[in-house]
């Protein structure tokens, strides 16, 4: 498996660069964003697997950010990090959307237990980290059954269309030209009929794991050279 991303949204860079520290022990890749607005323009480029969110944030609630990140469509975990020992403040944050809280001053420990659980809940057994799947968004790739599962639930991907997702699930974040997927995917050396047979197979794969095809924020196009996965 592909390592996971973290996003947490913390004001407090003390707070914030000790619990990177930790998580990043634990193997977990990390992305720090303090402000309401950097955290929302990040998941809209680039979906982490779980986000870890503080409540009070200098541009606003992490309540808002919590809902706001639900109505966009995001199935990633939630889990609150408060100082508030109020009880209607956690109930709040389940209501909203959040899966789980945790109070300051937290156990690591804790913390990373919970982290896995929600993981698993997510994505299934994948809490520790295992070559025979990658995570791709809310999308896990089993590569030893071939299957594409989201929510538990397998797409009805072609091999072709499965092996184009993972050649690019293996180079996430790079631009890949035509030419490369061609050679890497079908296996011969590209002419110009060919790469175009690259751009129906994107739109293809788009069709089956994109949640909005016509405006794909998972598989994008750079335009005069090719495709890039983005998380």
């Amino acid at each position: 498996m592909s390592q996971t991303q973290i996003l947490i949204i913390e004001d407090d860079p003390a707070i914030a660069q000790s619990l990177q520290a930790g998580l990043i022990r634990e193997s977990f890749e990390v992305v720090l964003k303090s402000t309401a607005q950097d955290a929302i323009a990040f998941v809209q480029k680039s979906t982490p697997h779980l986000v870890l969110l503080d409540i009070r944030l200098p541009d606003g609630s992490g309540f808002d950010v919590c809902r706001k990140m639900r109505q966009m469509g995001f199935r990633f975990p939630i889990i609150i990090l408060t100082a508030a020992h109020d009880i209607m403040d956690k109930v709040l944050g389940l209501e909203i959307g959040a899966d789980d809280y945790i109070t300051k001053p937290y156990n690591l420990r804790e913390l990373v237990s919970r982290i896995r659980a929600q993981l698993r809940r997510a994505y299934g057994e994948l809490s520790n980290a295992d070559s025979d799947h990658l995570l791709v968004d809310d999308l896990v790739i089993d590569l030893s059954s071939g299957q594409i599962l989201r929510n538990g639930i397998s797409l009805n991907l072609t091999p072709t269309e499965f092996k184009l997702l993972v050649f690019m699930a293996h180079h996430r974040g790079q631009v890949l030209t035509r030419s490369q997927i061609i050679e890497a995917v079908w296996g011969y050396t590209p002419d110009l009929d060919s790469e175009r047979t690259v751009n129906v197979h994107i739109r293809h794969l788009r069709e089956k794991v994109e949640h909005d095809p016509e405006t794909p924020n998972l598989i994008l196009t750079v335009p005069g050279i090719g495709y890039r996965l983005v998380k």
